[in-house]
């Protein structure tokens, strides 16, 4: 397998990542693997190096730098806001391609201006791209998870069934069977009959009880990675997802507004009248798209340039907001991609709240592009 080779343009990349205010980070090749088999997403969690440490731990060849970055930023307690940038190796399998290839990119910790970081990495990106490809035109393709959740949340699903499709957010297939399932419930295998009394009853209490006698009988308590009252409202919240229709008018809503795929100089308007056309309060989450809006614009960044998909989302687990991706108009390879994700430095073990965004550079890919003709 040939070695991942360094790109000529990585020396122009750092200047201007230098010029972008940003601090030179690197990290460890050898990761904890946990981050990222619980943050990281389904796609990524199955091309990752697994190995173990002399004691057992689990540990990974470092799939990507965002969970890296932020782990350190942690541990060196440095205070924010701090834009950290980077440019190394990241190892995973790939479909096609070298298992090791070089990223780079930015990662924006700690603005409390949401608006103007999610704009300045998308002229970062681009400003990225048409450094090291000059005289080329990109295409952006933005997503808002923020929005989607927003919209799951108005139309009054139960908390677990918001849950399932937030999670599947940017996934076509999996949203797709959500959508058939609340369209038209499966039946679920029945339990014992005790147990579905106390499920119909609602009485987790007796459940619970029950789930502890059954585990201490079998000896599996002590291994059990859920208490006996977990396992019950899990088992509460199976079957109510699994009851749950949605109404034909509610995913209707639900469908149009993943239908929606625009240029997003006209989307602004076209989700504030989605939104009065279907009844759903979206204030909040609408104005935060306007302000995002017109922080690109302030930023120079050409609109005209980017499409709003509101069913566009990225195979990473951590996203809270903002998701893009770019490309060279005419061509399906992504160049860079990015997003926001505002909860991960607090699950990570920051005290603090931490908002973050960033993108990273497909350093290999670009290297192809530039050997192609324009």
């Amino acid at each position: 397998m040939p070695v991942a080779k360094l790109p000529t343009f990585a020396p122009d990349l750092i200047a201007l990542f230098e010029k972008r205010g940003t601090s030179r980070i690197d990290t460890p090749v050898i990761q904890p693997a946990a981050p990222f088999l619980d943050m990281a997403g389904e796609d990524l969690r199955r091309r990752i190096f697994l190995t173990e440490s002399d004691t057992g731990a689990s540990l990974c060849l470092r799939p990507e730098f965002t969970i890296p970055v932020c782990l350190q930023h942690i541990e060196s307690a440095t205070g924010t806001p701090k834009r950290y940038a980077y440019l190394g190796q990241v190892f995973r399998q790939r479909r096609e391609g070298a298992n090791e290839f070089y990223q780079a990119g930015i990662e924006d910790l700690g603005d409390r201006d949401v608006a103007s970081a999610d704009a300045r990495a998308i002229s970062d990106a681009f400003a990225s791209l048409k450094l090291a490809l000059p005289g080329r035109a990109f295409t952006a393709t933005l997503g808002d998870q923020s929005v989607f959740e927003a919209v799951v949340k108005a139309l009054g699903l139960p908390s677990g069934w918001q849950k399932r499709l937030i999670h599947a957010f940017g996934n076509a297939m999996q949203l797709e069977m959500l959508l058939g399932e609340l369209d038209e419930p499966q039946a679920v295998q029945p339990l014992a009959a005790d147990i579905e009394a106390m499920l119909a009853s609602g009485n987790l209490d007796a459940l619970a009880a029950h789930v502890e006698e059954t585990m201490h009988a079998t000896g599996y308590l002590t291994n059990a990675s859920r208490t006996p009252r977990e396992i019950a409202a899990r088992l509460a919240e199976k079957r109510a997802l699994a009851a749950t229709r949605l109404d034909p008018k509610a995913l209707d809503v639900l469908e149009e507004f993943l239908s929606l795929d625009l240029p997003f100089s006209e989307a602004a308007a076209a989700l504030a009248g989605f939104a009065d056309a279907a009844g759903l309060k979206l204030d909040g989450a609408l104005s935060r798209f306007d302000a995002r809006a017109a922080a690109l614009a302030n930023a120079g960044v050409d609109l005209t340039s980017i499409t709003y998909r509101a069913a566009f989302g990225r195979p990473l687990d951590y996203y809270t907001g903002l998701v893009f991706e770019i490309a060279e108009v005419g061509k399906p390879a992504v160049l860079a991609g990015g997003g926001r994700y505002d909860r991960m430095l607090t699950l990570l073990g920051a005290k603090d709240h931490i908002p973050a965004v960033g993108f990273s550079l497909w350093l290999d890919r670009i290297e192809a592009t530039k050997g192609e003709a324009a």
